[in-house]
């Protein structure tokens, strides 16, 4: 048992030190203390809080903290402060019991530079120093808390109930529908854990690094942080930048909901920007990052066309970034706080100019998701990342060892999007776990991390053997970073892995078009699933339209109406507001987005491909992570039946990942098989092929002999196919 100190933003740092120091060391207690947080929206403005701590055996303790050896009006200040909590709890019937919060509420102003108390002493207003916090602690016992009455008013304070929430309120008739499950499942998550408090409260006067899984909440943690920082901060320019452009909608809402309850109003948009990564000419929802860097240093812009045009291809932002850089001398600042989503999506020069575009002490944070790419390799370090100084030494590093300081680097390892079997799933499809094994190849493994630690921190406990090449490993997700929650209330803790997962092999797109459009249908009439819980996704971003089309004029015909991002809609909209409407999409414009029932269309694709078979398996790996409930994986001919039986292997393992850590060596073959080639490459590979086909054809009818050849290509060539 312990009490956790959330750190943010305070101009009282003596006092707060010492407040963390001595609650640390509480016997018995356990709980959150947050610094410089909450920040209560007042008609008056915003209201901010010192300190505040939420615990079981105390109830709520809101402090004030007295800098010097002056208390001033505490007793004005106590009563104000613990008038608007009460206030603010008040408004959350959950919280309520006969007309009285069910949760206490008491106040102590903590000054540890005064030493004589007894002058400042004012009856029913705690002071307390050093000395005496621990006995006015004692004070503050609630008998008989509760744990429910806890997590619920910590819940109330972190401000993140109503987020979790769906948008539109469900018209139910059935406890046991898709629709009740899932309202019950999103009514759950409703608590950030201490890593997500400790992610968006925490600010460090530097660079910060968020890491974890899709569905650890890196997203709403950015968008708490915005709207926190914001309400701390109003005169302060902050911008929001991201990959996947119809993450702005989800942003914007975000942001606005949490600044309701920070500021009691919506945010200043001129302040707080919620801009694209790239961004164009045009202003408006087209303004971004890069395009604001050039035209704050007249340096050259290059959109998406001409960067193809000027640049290699697959590189043409990385290069359009690093151009900017190097031409334009001395950065000007146009930003005090960047937070940039979806980082691994942006190239490292796009980072290293939004560190150049920000005013001292460059404040800067960025998050991404260890696996959202599964490639072998992950960002590099941040010494690597920001460069070094005129003196050699890193700009950013996140060695720090003040243990009572805000953290410079967290990882968020618990998912509360997916469910165990869902993320193992995606997991094991993605790295080819118990893909059978080609032909004169020595694994099945398509891709796998160069540093085995990884899997530990991303949240896996390993069951048998060493993270160690060659080495017989089992990894298992355990309750702490998988909650079993996230399964038990789907199904009232009787786990259906048939209907939570299903992979559906189908004779023919039309077969699976039909069956498809009926299923939805199904949803909408009688699971009583909203339009905005069921998402279609097609893995391959360039036949999306094409293959949707047949599914779409199905429901059209069933008078459902469905909607193609980014085609039906401008590119920044994932879901209509109207949720009236079944949202069809790529996978690229799905990321950072999610759904109670996904629905993944010609997956057969992702099995095995010609070329570049890591990254469509990462299409696969990308739409299934998408759910936060069911999945369905549909597919044609032999290559979805094979997928199947992968899925097969898996639930035999339970959902365990089983294999041989491989060499480094193997890792840099599966590199070479597996790598993302350009079109140019994949042409004249193209060519060949076609070339040694027509050569063998030619030979088998005769047409041309194996003595037309001279001796020396004949066993050159003998050679290269051996050594092949």
């Amino acid at each position: 048992m312990s009490i956790e100190t959330i750190r943010g933003t305070s101009s009282k740092p003596v006092s707060s030190d010492e407040l963390a120091r001595i609650l640390s060391q509480l016997p018995n207690w356990s709980g959150r203390l947050f610094v410089g947080y909450p920040i209560i929206g007042t008609p008056d403005g915003p209201h901010p809080i010192d300190a505040l701590l939420v615990s079981v055996e105390g109830g709520i303790v809101v402090f004030d903290l007295i800098e010097g050896a002056e208390p001033g009006d505490f007793e004005h200040r106590q009563d104000d402060s613990a008038n608007k909590v009460e206030a603010l709890l008040k408004l959350h019937r959950e919280l309520m019991h006969k007309g009285e919060l069910a949760i206490p509420i008491s106040t102590i102003s903590f000054a540890p530079g005064i030493q004589q108390l007894y002058p400042q002493i004012a009856e029913g207003y705690p002071l307390a120093n050093s000395q005496s916090l621990v006995q006015e602690m004692e004070n503050c016992k609630w008998p008989g808390g509760k744990e429910e009455v806890f997590r619920r008013a910590l819940s109330t304070i972190e401000n993140i109930r109503t987020i979790r929430q769906s948008k539109t309120r469900r018209s139910l008739t059935r406890e046991d529908s898709r629709g009740a499950r899932l309202k019950r499942l999103e009514d759950s998550i409703a608590t950030m854990d201490s890593k997500q408090s400790q992610a968006f409260i925490e600010t460090v006067n530097g660079v910060q690094r968020i890491r974890g899984l899709a569905g650890a909440g890196k997203t709403i943690v950015l968008a708490r942080k915005a709207a926190y920082l914001h309400a701390k901060h109003p005169e302060w320019r902050i911008a929001v930048t991201f990959h996947t452009r119809s993450l702005k909608d989800f942003f914007r809402d975000l942001i606005y909901k949490f600044s309701l309850g920070e500021r009691g109003e919506e945010p200043d948009w001129e302040k707080l920007r919620i801009v694209h990564a790239w961004g164009a000419s045009g202003g408006g929802d087209r303004d971004g990052i890069y395009f604001e860097f050039c035209r704050t240093h007249g340096a050259d812009y290059f959109d998406f066309q001409t960067a193809r045009r000027q640049f290699p291809q697959g590189k043409e932002f990385s290069s359009a970034c690093q151009y900017a850089l190097s031409h334009i001398g001395d950065a000007k600042q146009a930003y005090d706080v960047i937070l940039v989503d979806e980082a691994q999506d942006l190239p490292v020069s796009f980072l290293r100019l939004c560190y150049e575009f920000l005013n001292e002490p460059k404040r800067l944070v960025y998050a991404y998701d260890e696996l959202q790419k599964l490639s072998g390799e992950s960002l590099p370090a941040p010494e690597d990342v920001f460069g070094r100084d005129a003196d050699g030494l890193p700009k950013v590093r996140f060695d720090s060892t003040d243990i009572f300081g805000p953290k410079r680097d967290i990882i968020l390892d618990k998912c509360y999007r997916n469910s165990r079997p869902v993320l193992v799933t995606a997991h094991a499809l993605g790295f080819g776990i118990y893909r059978n094994t080609p032909k004169d190849a020595e694994t099945g493994l398509i891709q796998m991390f160069d540093h085995p630690q990884l899997w530990e921190e991303i949240g896996y406990d390993l069951r048998e053997g060493e993270l160690s090449e060659g080495s017989t490993v089992t990894l298992v997700r355990p309750p702490e970073t998988s909650p079993r929650f996230l399964e038990d209330l789907l199904y009232d803790g009787q786990v259906d892995l048939n209907d939570l997962i299903r992979f559906i092999h189908f004779e023919s797109e039309e077969e699976q078009a039909e069956w498809l459009a009926n299923a939805i249908r199904y949803n909408l009439e009688y699971d009583e699933l909203k339009h905005n819980d069921v998402v279609v996704i097609n893995p391959d971003p360039l036949s999306t339209r094409k293959k949707v089309g047949p599914i779409r004029w199905r429901l059209l015909n069933m008078g459902i109406n469905s909607h193609l991002v980014g085609v039906d809609t401008g590119p920044d909209t994932f879901f209509l507001p109207s949720d009236d409407s079944v949202t069809f999409t790529g996978i690229y414009r799905s990321k950072g987005n999610e759904a109670g029932m996904i629905y993944i269309v010609n997956a057969q694709d992702c099995h095995a491909a010609a070329w570049n078979l890591a990254n469509i398996r990462n299409q696969l790996f990308t739409a299934i992570t998408r759910s936060k409930a069911w999945v369905r994986v549909l597919g044609v001919g032999s290559g979805m039946a094979e997928l199947m039986e992968e899925y097969e292997r898996l639930k035999v393992h339970d959902f365990e990942l089983q294999f041989v850590y491989p060499t480094q060596e193997q890792r840099e073959q599966l590199q070479i098989v597996n790598r993302d080639m350009t079109m140019a490459e994949r042409k004249r590979i193209q060519n060949s092929q076609q070339s040694i086909e027509d050569l063998i054809q030619y030979l088998e009818s005769g047409s041309i002999r194996a003595e037309d050849f001279d001796e020396e290509t004949v066993a050159k060539l003998r050679e290269l196919l051996e050594r092949a």
